[in-house]
């Protein structure tokens, strides 16, 4: 079966984002850190978010609960696609975090036995696999 982690971020595991704030509140950041409360820009948007969702901690619970969402990372490898294959079974991946698929997997075995793709995250997968499931990402 997949293996899964969960956890916090490592270094190289994370998604990159870009965003636009306000002149004041972009000061108001760059005060923060010459102060010495945080180590950069980043450092403070980081905490900033994480203080938020877990502000909103028990109904992001729910939701993972009622969407049957795999929490963290879920890694496929071939095996697994070729066990899957061999038992008959079409897999519906659902991951809140990071859904890896690994670089051996070919377009062919994915599209035999991968159903769907939920991922509120990222998704990591070789861009023949993402274009063969390109109908079956959500």
């Amino acid at each position: 079966m997949p293996k899964k982690a969960g956890g916090q971020e490592r270094g190289g595991d994370s998604e990159k984002l870009t965003l636009n704030l306000g002149y004041v509140d972009l000061g108001r950041i760059d005060l923060l850190v010459r102060e010495g409360f945080y180590a950069n820009r980043s450092d403070v948007i980081r905490t900033a978010i994480r203080k938020h969702l877990d502000a909103h901690d028990a109904e992001l619970r729910r939701s993972t609960e009622r969407l049957t969402l795999d929490l963290g990372l879920r890694r496929f490898t071939r095996a697994d696609l070729e066990a899957a294959k061999a038992a008959g079974e079409i897999l519906h991946i659902r991951v809140l975090g990071l859904a890896s698929l690994d670089d051996d997997i070919s377009a062919d075995l994915a599209r035999d036995t991968i159903g769907s793709i939920t991922v509120l995250g990222a998704l990591q997968a070789s861009a023949a696999v993402k274009a063969a499931l390109a109908d079956r990402i959500h």
